[in-house]
């Protein structure tokens, strides 16, 4: 498996301020917007070189950001890698004895398949994986 950056994803409680950073005062460009209603949150993209970062707004008190928030404040909340085969890469984390939070893909913001791992098996750092749409996609057996 051979993953790159894709993207950071900031939790952030109040989304003028932190657009008032990243855009306003850094000059980065947001892309666009999309809400991922399974996860109760909006994230807005924001262009920063060959990855972007990913700033995430819930839209339900009880969405794992809004939960975040509460617990640790604004701040980094994920690191996501892209890879061509989530699956495959799914699998041999697991033949690793890497502890994952998803055993299978599932949607993800920008029709990609994601999943997480565990950030007691990546030094403290919640990592997500990101199998982009229309990306390689190999036949179930």
């Amino acid at each position: 498996m051979k993953a790159v950056i894709d993207h950071v994803g900031i939790a952030v409680r109040d989304l003028s301020e932190a657009l008032g950073f990243y855009r306003d005062a850094l000059g980065l460009e947001i892309e666009d917007s999309e809400e991922v209603a399974s996860q109760r949150v909006r994230a807005h993209f924001v262009a920063a070189g060959p990855a972007t970062l990913e700033l995430l707004e819930a839209t339900s008190s009880d969405s794992p950001i809004a939960k975040f928030l509460d617990k640790r404040g604004p701040g980094l909340h994920h690191i996501t890698l892209r890879v061509d085969d989530i699956r495959a890469a799914l699998a041999d984390l697991q033949a690793r004895g890497v502890r994952l939070i998803d055993h299978e893909p599932r949607p993800g913001a920008e029709g990609a398949q994601v999943a997480f791992i565990h950030p007691s098996s990546t030094h403290g750092v919640l990592v997500e994986l990101k199998q982009a749409a229309g990306e390689h996609r190999p036949r179930r057996r």
